[in-house]
């Protein structure tokens, strides 16, 4: 009894440790200048999109036939309502600034940690290899939400700064209120959020395999825009809706009335496949590797 009692009382401390090592985590990425400077870059796109579309549109109309056929569907509609700024700035954002910032941070999670010798000392009892591993990907997706966040927030205010808002015209023609709209931005940039999950593990594998925080994030970043690229090819269309960023532009079907779930729950079933692989891949590296920094 008393055994099993000393087992009851030691989860606590053990639950705390876990909490007080994310939280540290969390603390030392986001207070990075590396990490900050990636926020405010991703902070700038919706700036710089609002700022050309004003620009071009003169403040009226529309944007041109030329504009609209290089950008997402919605683009044309940012002069209308600037909370379609929000789903413009996530469509630019999200096939290569969002992922290269995803694959940066988590590229340098364990590698970052090994090379500048301070991965030793956070194995330590009672934080564990599989316990920091799970912290520093919990960390990871939380930059995730936030990077997503930011890019949202920053497109809401320059929206509302720049061009009007009211109600919505969604892509199947029918108009919504401007707290539906509202709400489905939230939705879409938890969406958006969730299809970094993929990759984040995969960053993460790639960090357990080098002590070299750079070559890390290079790498990943590298085979990112491998996957973008195999993605463009029509003669891959067999392994493309394999591919983690295939469908990463579904979120625009929640702009639809009703939804169109098809696409989204493919997308967050292959990030949920890219998570467990390259999770345990990662785990299995790392909770075997001989930490000799």
């Amino acid at each position: 009894m008393a055994g099993a009692a000393g087992a009851v009382d030691s989860r606590p401390p053990r639950l705390w440790w876990t909490l007080g090592l994310l939280s540290s985590e969390l603390g030392m990425t986001f207070r990075r200048m590396r990490t900050l400077a990636l926020l405010g870059v991703l902070a700038a796109v919706p700036v710089l999109i609002g700022i050309a579309v004003k620009v071009e549109t003169g403040g009226g109309g529309g944007v041109s036939d030329g504009g609209a056929a290089h950008g997402p569907a919605f683009l044309t509609q940012i002069t209308n309502n600037g909370l379609f700024l929000v789903f413009a700035a996530l469509a630019a954002t999200l096939p290569v600034f969002l992922p290269m910032a995803v694959g940066v941070v988590a590229g340098d999670a364990i590698a970052g940690e090994a090379h500048g010798g301070t991965l030793r000392y956070l194995l330590v009892a009672p934080a564990g290899r599989t316990r920091l591993l799970l912290v520093k990907y919990a960390a990871t997706m939380a930059f995730c939400l936030v990077a997503t966040v930011v890019v949202a927030v920053s497109a809401l205010v320059v929206g509302a700064l720049l061009f009007p808002l009211g109600e919505v015209t969604t892509i199947s023609g029918t108009r919504i209120s401007f707290g539906d709209g509202l709400i489905r931005a939230l939705l879409i940039a938890l969406v958006v959020a969730a299809s970094l999950t993929g990759l984040a593990a995969l960053g993460l594998f790639v960090s357990t395999l080098t002590n070299s925080g750079i070559a890390a994030m290079a790498a990943t970043v590298g085979l990112l825009i491998t996957v973008q690229i195999l993605d463009t090819i029509p003669q891959l269309h067999g392994i493309q809706p394999y591919l983690f960023s295939h469908y990463w532009l579904s979120f625009a079907d929640l702009l639809r009335a009703p939804f169109y779930w098809d696409d989204i729950v493919k997308n967050l079933e292959i990030q949920a496949l890219y998570a467990a692989v390259f999770g345990s891949a990662a785990w299995a590296r790392f909770t075997t590797r001989d930490i000799t920094a």
